[in-house]
């Protein structure tokens, strides 16, 4: 197992890991701009298709997830929702208190068969991330700036474009609006105080405007809210550099299913519906705290082998040549194509840490807190 251990630390191995996410990732990007021909002929294929390319770069970090660190991942949940997962239109609704929330919910929808299809409204920053934000461009993501009136338009739109979707579609929405840190949820909870709202312990105060704008444009299409809490064994703080080096980490999620016909339609009432379900997710998250589990049976999905073979499919594509051409560069003796060589895994490796780095708590979130006690103010 120590063994083990050193292997997967190995900077080397992630260096060739990350490349070959990379790689697979601009030439998946490539294909997805060229199936834009087919929108004006034939909507849906196009969305079939892009499902699938989004799947083929997604599953390489659920593939990290569930191989490459082993983290097990464990539902608190009943066996009726769970013969539901995969087989309806829902919106998902998770805390955003860990770096790797996002690959936790993707590994839910990997096993389930809705990775592809996976959906979230996303602020607009990460449209200029290469790989992740163009790829969510091709699968006609919602964007925003949080900003309602810049927002409003654009969000009414492309909400709408996604009621004909073809594919079962899981909707995320982080509600809280930025991940959670000290900081941020004292000035939240300054915010609910002046608002006369109860405090949360282990939440911000939920942001209500994205969760009623999207219930009403896709009522009719999604059938259900899924409220997810995660939570972490043994107080463990997991991040996607842990992952990445191998460590494991055991998820534990709640998950109740909400049908929509059950949630108020009247804008107000909505609200205040959501701000009442982050009461008993932070009721949920005092339970885990005090006892280390969520209350309710347990349901532990199956890890599928998809995700590897995939893996292994682009990784024998790539770098086969790649360790051609490093072998011919080392034998070739040319100072130059020697140099030339180091200085292109340097930039793969600042270009790979930098995407490692969009998901840092310490470099991620909004000003959102702050935002609110000016209008305050």
């Amino acid at each position: 197992m120590a063994l083990l251990a050193y292997i997967k630390s190995l900077f080397i191995l992630q260096l060739l890991m990350g490349f070959v996410f990379v790689v697979s990732g601009l030439i998946i990007n490539f294909i997805q701009l060229c199936t834009c021909i087919i929108w004006p002929i034939n909507k849906q294929l196009y969305r079939r298709i892009n499902c699938r390319l989004a799947y083929s770069l997604w599953s390489q970090l659920v593939m990290l997830l569930e191989w490459w660190s082993g983290t097990e991942c464990t539902l608190y949940t009943d066996q009726a929702t769970v013969d539901k997962f995969g087989k309806e239109h829902v919106i998902i609704i998770l805390n955003h208190n860990y770096e790797i929330d996002f690959l936790c919910g993707w590994t839910m929808c990997e096993r389930y068969g809705v990775l592809g299809s996976s959906k979230v409204l996303a602020k607009h920053e990460l449209l200029k991330v290469p790989l992740i934000g163009w790829t969510w461009y091709f699968l006609e993501i919602v964007f925003c700036k949080r900003k309602w009136e810049e927002d409003r338009k654009t969000v009414f739109s492309g909400l709408d474009r996604l009621k004909d979707y073809p594919e079962h579609m899981w909707f995320l929405l982080y509600c809280e609006g930025t991940r959670f840190t000290e900081k941020k949820h004292q000035i939240s909870m300054q915010v609910a105080e002046s608002k006369g709202l109860p405090k949360l312990k282990y939440h911000l105060l939920p942001r209500t405007k994205g969760f009623t704008t999207t219930l009403q444009c896709l009522k009719g299409t999604v059938t259900a809210v899924y409220d997810v809490t995660l939570n972490f064994k043994d107080k463990q703080t997991p991040t996607l550099l842990g992952i990445v080096n191998g460590k494991k980490y055991k998820a534990d999620m709640s998950v109740r299913r909400f049908p929509v016909e059950e949630i108020p339609a009247d804008e107000a009432e909505c609200a205040n519906w959501l701000h009442k379900l982050y009461q008993e997710k932070d009721a949920l998250q005092e339970t885990y705290s005090k006892e280390g589990k969520f209350p309710g049976p347990t349901v532990i999905p199956p890890r599928r082998p998809w995700t590897l073979l995939n893996f292994l499919f682009w990784a024998t594509l790539l770098l086969s040549p790649l360790i051609k051409f490093a072998c011919g560069v080392a034998v070739s003796g040319s100072p130059l194509l020697i140099i030339g060589f180091i200085i292109f895994l340097i930039i793969a490796s600042i270009a790979i840490r930098r995407l490692i780095g969009v998901t840092e708590v310490k470099k991620t979130g909004s000003s959102y807190g702050d935002q609110e006690t000016k209008k305050q103010n």
